[in-house]
């Protein structure tokens, strides 16, 4: 208990008084109030030894002559107890007899007063004696809480032991200098060496070139240490028998009352390293053989290219012949043929247009790679799209379609390809436009690290699930007719924009018109 002025309030002790007479327990009452202990009063050595089996006591003044039992006889059973054996007793008595005072302190009495007593000297002697009853349990408390504390310490102890050795790794713990202090069962099997052996040993025995970093600053609790230390580093470590192995070594540094203590985590990365080297002949086998895959499909597309345009363009000078004789037949003899023959001629010379514009267009196509990185150079998109709206005039005319557009950025690009590519996404939209004048807005806006364009109208609009489709090869979702194309224009596209590290889509609604979106990127 503390009080308010900061001081210990100490307990208060307990004094038993032993007497058959009344008048002596209040005689010893009066003098030794004054001390502010508690005191307990007996009329007798059976009473008295009672009040000992219920409380602790720091003195007993015990009177030597009592009917029954008498102070000698209950000193005696007093001293028999473990409980009550290191009492002090105060022997009272109103004789002085020699062979008393021996039998008194034979029975382990510290002292004897005689009768008339005096208050002053009987205080001063119980004083002293509860003094030191009060610092015999000072005594006792510290030193249950040391063995407490001792006890914790040990189960610490205990349990850190039991979780090095369940740790998978060698963990030895040493001192800065190195000196070993504790390792686990698993640096006895690692090592090959039976613990008693290492423990103080030098941990560079071990791994020669450890070296623990001493940068550890007075307010450091190790705790950033591990990560300096560098985890990722390779160490030679050595067997008993001189046997060499990679190993790979974790610092976990505690401060202590002794110094640092540096808890060294080991392990053996054979295999690792042996997976590790298969790993990479594995990846340079498999570079080799991609590269050699790459140069034989580079091979293999350019021979595919080449095919394409050759076949491509001889297909063309047979297809001339036949559209030229069929319009020679037409001309020549249309209205004198018998039956649907006008038909069926016109029905070549339309197929004889759309093979010829299909072929034109495939060429277009296998020729867009072709064209090397030193097409492209600073242009302005605002160019590239009036290019496109001139080569269409014809069809803009003829539509009456409004174009109109916002400032178009510059970019680094192929100024043919990018104007194909406006030319390509106005005929789509004029081509497929609904019953009112096609109107066609283009745009662009920043977009992070590319520009983002978008050609948007007012035309008939296509199904969602049909949004990537229309980008692939010869996909036309209207019917083959007159008025259809060849199914290649958006490929074009595609084929464009990704030439040029873009990317393309279409964002759409049937009877809601399209919005073409592709990038371009924003590089000098």
């Amino acid at each position: 208990m503390e009080p308010a002025g900061g001081s210990v309030i100490e307990p208060r002790m307990k004094i038993l008084l032993v007497d058959d007479t009344a008048e002596n327990l209040v005689s010893l009452e009066a003098a030794l109030s004054g001390l502010g202990e508690e005191l307990v009063l007996a009329h007798s050595g059976k009473e008295a030894l009672r009040r000992l089996l219920e409380d602790d006591f720091a003195a007993i003044l015990l009177d030597v002559r009592m009917p029954d039992m008498d102070g000698f006889e209950t000193a005696e059973l007093i001293r028999s107890r473990p409980r009550s054996r290191q009492i002090p007793i105060l022997f009272l008595t109103g004789y002085r007899n020699e062979e008393h005072l021996f039998r008194g302190y034979d029975l382990g009495a510290v002292d004897f007063l005689f009768k008339p007593i005096v208050p002053e000297v009987l205080r001063s002697k119980v004083a002293v004696l509860v003094d030191l009853s009060r610092g015999s349990a000072k005594l006792k408390e510290q030193a249950e809480a040391l063995r407490t504390q001792a006890d914790v310490l040990r189960k610490a102890e205990q349990k850190f032991r039991s979780l090095l050795e369940a740790a998978p790794d060698a963990m030895v713990m040493c001192r800065a200098d190195g000196e070993i202090v504790m390792v686990n069962s698993q640096t006895e099997l690692l090592f090959g060496s039976r613990r008693e052996r290492l423990i103080s040993r030098n941990i560079r025995e071990l791994v020669p070139a450890w070296n623990f970093p001493p940068r550890l600053s007075s307010d450091d609790d190790g705790s950033s240490a591990r990560a300096r230390a560098g985890a990722d580093r390779d160490w030679q470590a050595v067997r008993a028998d001189g046997a060499a192995f990679p190993a790979e070594i974790t610092f976990s540094p505690l401060r202590t009352e002794d110094g640092v203590v540096i808890t060294s985590a080991i392990s053996d990365i054979s295999e690792r390293k042996k997976a590790e080297e298969q790993i990479g002949q594995l990846n340079a086998s498999l570079e080799q053989r991609v590269l050699e895959r790459t140069e034989e499909l580079m091979r293999s597309n350019d021979e595919l290219q080449q095919y394409a345009y050759i076949a491509s363009h001889d297909l063309q000078e047979p297809l001339r012949n036949v559209a030229l004789y069929a319009q020679l037949l037409a001309k020549r003899h249309m209205g004198q043929l018998p039956g649907e023959a006008d038909q069926y001629i016109q029905f070549i010379v339309d197929g004889a247009q759309r093979m010829e514009n299909l072929i034109h267009d495939l060429l277009d196509f296998s020729k867009l790679d072709t064209r090397g990185s030193d097409f492209f150079a600073r242009m302005n998109c605002r160019d590239a799209l009036d290019d496109a709206i001139s080569n269409l005039r014809a069809l803009v005319d003829h539509s009456g379609a409004v174009i109109t557009h916002d400032g178009l950025p510059p970019v680094f690009a192929d100024l043919v390809q990018i104007t194909r590519l406006f030319q390509n996404l106005l005929v789509n939209a004029i081509k497929y436009r609904g019953p009112d004048v096609p109107k066609i807005h283009v745009a662009a806006r920043e977009n992070g690290a590319d520009w983002l364009f978008s050609v948007r109208d007012n035309g008939i609009g296509i199904e969602p699930q049909y949004a990537e489709k229309i980008f692939g090869i010869l996909k036309c979702l209207q019917p083959r007719d007159r008025s259809s194309g060849s199914g290649m224009g958006l490929a074009i596209c595609r084929k464009i924009v990704t030439r040029h590290d873009g990317r393309i889509w279409v964002e759409s609604a049937l009877g809601n018109g399209s919005t073409f979106y592709f990038t371009l990127p924003r590089r000098e």
